[in-house]
């Protein structure tokens, strides 16, 4: 696997299983894949790309079309759009000279099954140190 590959949790069969992370904690191997994700997920530009991409009619978006929306150049954007399909969250498809991009929802349900808090639990709402009640 490249420096750069990223895997895909629950393809692997290692991050198949993650749990949720207020269930039980995560082994070693799983922080790892998972925290791969979220260092995608951590850029404004890739956020912006993914939700410009998941909320197109559709399902699907050109290229040509997310590109205008940012002040880089198109080789920076392909860039991001890398690295987000590196992490699962996206997939693409080359039509003659343009590439279509759409979301891979399966990872996304993922992310929300392991951040969400399971049935049943109450909530542990404090208020934070410094904050006004």
């Amino acid at each position: 696997m490249s420096k750069q590959e990223m895997v895909v949790l629950g393809q692997d069969g290692v991050g198949g299983c993650c749990p949720a992370l207020l269930t039980a904690p995560l082994d070693e191997d799983q922080a790892a894949d998972l925290a791969k994700v979220f260092k995608a997920l951590g850029d404004p530009v890739r956020l912006r790309l993914l939700s410009m991409i998941a909320s197109r009619a559709g399902g699907e978006v050109c290229v040509c079309d997310l590109t205008p929306a940012f002040a880089l150049s198109q080789p920076t954007i392909s860039h991001h759009l890398k690295l987000l399909k590196q992490a699962g969250l996206i997939d693409s498809e080359r039509r003659g000279t343009w590439v279509y991009y759409r979301l891979l929802p399966q990872m996304t349900d993922r992310l929300a099954a392991i951040l969400t808090r399971p049935a049943g639990q109450p909530p542990t709402e404090k208020t934070p140190a410094g904050a006004a009640s």
